[in-house]
């Protein structure tokens, strides 16, 4: 490979995944996969990525136009969206704990009263069943019921129809009871490859150490093949464009030139979700901007250093800060932090920072995101 370095790498990731917007279906057939997050601040991650990548997008815009789009909710490597055709390249999915008896004949019955009923909101299924509560994966109590419909659709007995006020409601698959699926050695390779590939598409250039990360990741999306992830993951090595930096080797999509994103950079400042596509992996963030993103949500109030939602700033091919954005009786009130301890002092910056705090009002107040 041609000699390449980490600020061309850099570049090369904002300018390939900021691309001039266009149509929402055309978008998120490009980006491949979009995580969703059920945080609402300022709007879901889900729309804070699009907003940036669809022409004219509003908050709830997703939402809205879900049941018209070829898109399923699903699990890739996160929980989120994806064109139908890359979601069939997971299923038949064959999950990797059994059932006992006794909840799948509840799953059954389950199933039955969605597919009388055609949508079905949990509440529904919750008054019809009233299976309790179960712990969940954070040692907490959740709705049994909930449990068992997460459970189902991610087994591909259910899908998610649309939503309503943010809260899944639920039709049954046409294919509602999958088979194993039974293909040869090499037939399991090529599907195993394309879902690399979309990851790939979605988050490079990629340092090593996240590649794997990603390959590994897809046990969750296709848990039938996790015994063919590492040769996945060897083939992708061999397969991908790549280059050695400072002793890091970095991957993403053959044919494209990594050296060729400077002219498409463009001098807008953005806030980013934390889930976007240049931020999602936190270790190439630091190595491409130089300080440690954290998502802080989930961090008691005394220990954030960021603030609860903290979206990235990124103006030119630098992440120079964060903000904290809120909207409030129509207009936007944002806290803003500094790397440098200040905003850049380039008069271009403050027009970019006011052009986009009128984006973010736009984007808020004309949409619905109930």
């Amino acid at each position: 490979m041609a000699t390449t370095s980490l600020a061309q790498l850099r570049r090369h990731a904002i300018a390939r995944s900021l691309f001039q917007p266009i149509e929402l279906r055309e978008a998120l057939e490009r980006l491949g996969f979009v995580q969703a997050d059920p945080i609402r601040a300022p709007a879901r991650a889900q729309d804070l990525i699009l907003r940036h990548r669809v022409a004219g997008y509003r908050a709830g815009d997703l939402d809205r136009h879900y049941p018209a789009l070829d898109v399923e909710e699903d699990f890739f490597v996160n929980y989120g969206f994806l064109p139908r055709a890359r979601q069939a390249l997971m299923h038949p999915r064959v999950a990797s704990t059994r059932w006992s008896p006794a909840r799948r004949r509840r799953a059954l019955a389950v199933l039955d009263f969605v597919r009388e009923r055609g949508e079905a909101h949990p509440r529904d299924v919750e008054a019809r069943f009233a299976h309790g509560a179960v712990v969940n994966a954070w040692g907490g109590s959740s709705n049994a019921t909930t449990h068992l419909l997460d459970a189902m659709h991610y087994r591909g007995m259910l899908r998610v129809a649309r939503r309503e006020r943010g809260i899944r409601i639920y039709a049954a698959r046409t294919d509602a009871l999958p088979v194993r699926l039974r293909l040869d050695a090499k037939a399991r390779a090529e599907r195993l490859d394309a879902l690399v590939d979309m990851a790939v598409q979605k988050y490079a250039p990629l340092p090593a150490a996240t590649l794997s990360v990603l390959v590994r990741r897809l046990r969750y999306a296709a848990p039938q093949w996790r015994g063919g992830l590492e040769r996945a993951l060897v083939r992708a090595r061999h397969r991908l464009a790549h280059a050695s930096i400072d002793g890091t080797s970095w991957y993403w999509p053959a044919g494209e030139d990594a050296r060729a994103g400077a002219d498409a950079i463009d001098g807008e400042a953005r806030l980013l979700a934390p889930f976007d596509p240049i931020v999602w992996d936190r270790a190439r963030f630091e190595r491409f901007f130089g300080w440690p993103y954290r998502f802080e949500a989930y961090t008691p109030v005394a220990r954030r250093k960021l603030g609860y939602y903290a979206l990235p700033l990124l103006w030119r091919d630098r992440v120079v800060g964060w903000g904290n954005v809120a909207l409030r009786d129509g207009s936007i009130a944002a806290d803003f932090g500094y790397v440098a301890g200040g905003p850049p002092r380039e008069r271009a910056f403050k027009h970019a920072l006011d052009a986009e705090i009128a984006r973010m009002r736009a984007f808020l107040v004309d949409g619905d995101d109930a």
